[in-house]
């Protein structure tokens, strides 16, 4: 199976631009990911573990507040139940495990940029 992306669903979503490819399977989802400053929405999701390779650029990922760096070619793991945020310009591909499902990610705050 070979998925393009103009086949993707493109969604605009608190500083981040997402491409969710359908890959039709329930055991993965695939996303990539372009950020210019931040994911200015702290949340968790209470399945999926999210795989975050980077591709370009660098930031911060917050984990249940703990800072992480992350560069190209970095790779974070963050298992379910992980407050989330980050910061940085980066660009990176997402892989869930199983696949994301809204009805089971938790809006925890937005994030002000001022506090930044």
């Amino acid at each position: 199976m070979k998925v393009s992306r103009d086949q993707a669903f493109r969604k605009e979503k608190h500083g981040i631009n997402l491409w969710v490819y359908p890959v039709g399977r329930e055991e993965a989802g695939v996303v990539y990911v372009e950020v210019d400053e931040g994911h200015f929405q702290e949340f968790y999701h209470k399945q999926s573990t999210f795989i975050c390779y980077i591709l370009e650029g660098e930031g911060t990922f917050y984990l249940n507040g703990e800072a992480v760096t992350a560069k190209a070619t970095d790779c974070i793991v963050i298992p379910p139940m992980t407050k989330i945020y980050y910061l940085g310009k980066m660009k990176m591909t997402l892989t869930t495990v199983p696949a994301w499902k809204e009805e089971n990610e938790v809006h925890v705050r937005y994030i002000d940029k001022n506090e930044i």
